[in-house]
């Protein structure tokens, strides 16, 4: 279908909106599992991109068990579902340490981890844990390039797995290592980039077993990565944005074959002047840290270059003179989704061309219950 995103038939909703195709993510996490052969065991897919139950749940149904998530709330939503094993990829430590406890503890079907990168960190969370009867899986978070969180892999890493290993309250799940910062267009380099930085994990890993610990678990890499590592023995996966995918992944991984699954539906509003158009689609609707001409892809119409946003407003240059009335509604990807997702109390569902209900974002909250 080449309009399979046009809203074809039933009462219309207003705009701006964030239309979802449970078809299409269902093929989505099809392709997913074939990356890894079908071995659920190797997906833990990040749910930071939907941030609703009925995803989880469409993804439990195909068989996968693990997850990730970044936020309280995310680790909720998880909770909420039964998934049976979820890590929180953050360092919780004061009051979100001790959210994190009552989470653990509500939600007794799932069994949780999370990271650490710091020894003084390591020991207070050992020491909350211990005081509510726990032992909590946790593991290292390694800088492998991103240079946003972790340690280095290297001697301090060896040091802090050891003291994990010996803390009362922590069990030594593994090594943690995002790649997010792999994102050479070229799937040769990137695939060369991506193992070359992976080399001092596995050296670590090697090195920590040889001294007698013992490493279970690697969770490796986002999006642009997950292709390398899906095909690298005993790592876990962590893609996310694959479930919706975007205008930006589109571009950047042509190799992993996801398909558009989220899309922004919005209407020309105004006509300031002859060759000009102004739609709904304002910056508190569409993810906005991108320049203003990598926001949204129009799938629709050609042509149409952004001039200016606003919190309400994007005004667009109409280049093609295409008969765009006051009332048209144009369809657009978007290059970023995750935070796009954010904007949302909830997305619509849209099935045969006809909105079908909706999903609640329920983790896009900053807190569900605890």
């Amino acid at each position: 279908m080449n309009n399979w995103f046009e809203i074809t038939g039933g009462e219309l909703p207003d705009s701006p909106a964030l239309l979802v195709f449970p078809e299409r993510v269902k093929q989505n996490i099809e392709t997913a599992l074939r990356w890894v052969d079908g071995d659920t065991s190797r997906l833990r897919p990040h749910i930071k991109t939907h941030k609703n139950r009925e995803a989880v749940l469409m993804m439990m149904a195909a068989g996968i068990s693990r997850f990730k998530c970044a936020t309280i709330a995310e680790a909720e939503l998880l909770g909420l579902c039964k998934a049976p094993n979820v890590v929180l990829a953050y360092q919780p430590t004061g009051p979100k340490l001790k959210r994190f406890v009552e989470v653990i503890k509500h939600y007794p079907d799932t069994h949780f981890g999370c990271l650490c990168d710091d020894l003084e960190i390591a020991r207070e969370q050992s020491e909350v844990f211990l005081s509510q009867g726990m032992k909590i899986d946790v593991y290292i978070d390694l800088n492998v390039g991103m240079n946003r969180t972790g340690i280095i892999p290297g001697e301090a890493a060896r040091k802090l797995y050891q003291l994990m290993d010996e803390l009362p309250g922590i069990h030594a799940a593994g090594l943690h290592a995002y790649d997010g910062h792999q994102r050479n267009p070229d799937f040769e380099a990137r695939t060369q980039e991506c193992n070359k930085g992976f080399e001092p994990v596995m050296l670590l890993k090697k090195e920590l077993e040889a001294l007698g610990h013992i490493v279970p678990n690697i969770i490796a890499g986002g999006s642009p990565s997950f292709p390398i590592h899906a095909k690298r023995g005993g790592v876990q996966c962590s893609p996310g944005t694959f479930v919706y995918w975007d205008k930006g992944y589109g571009d950047l991984c042509q190799e992993q074959g996801f398909v558009h699954a989220a899309v922004l539906m919005t209407r020309v509003i105004s006509h300031p002047n002859d060759t000009r158009i102004c739609t709904d689609l304002g910056h508190k609707s569409v993810a906005a840290e991108n320049d203003l001409s990598k926001r949204v892809f129009f799938q629709n119409a050609v042509g149409l270059n952004p001039v200016g946003q606003s919190e309400e407003h994007l005004v667009l240059e109409n280049t093609q003179q295409q008969n765009l009335p006051v009332g048209s509604l144009l369809y657009g990807i978007p290059y970023h989704i995750c935070p796009t997702v954010a904007l949302y109390e909830r997305v619509l569902t849209v099935e045969n061309g006809t909105i079908t209900g909706d999903w609640r974002n329920m983790a896009r909250d900053r807190k569900i219950n605890f």
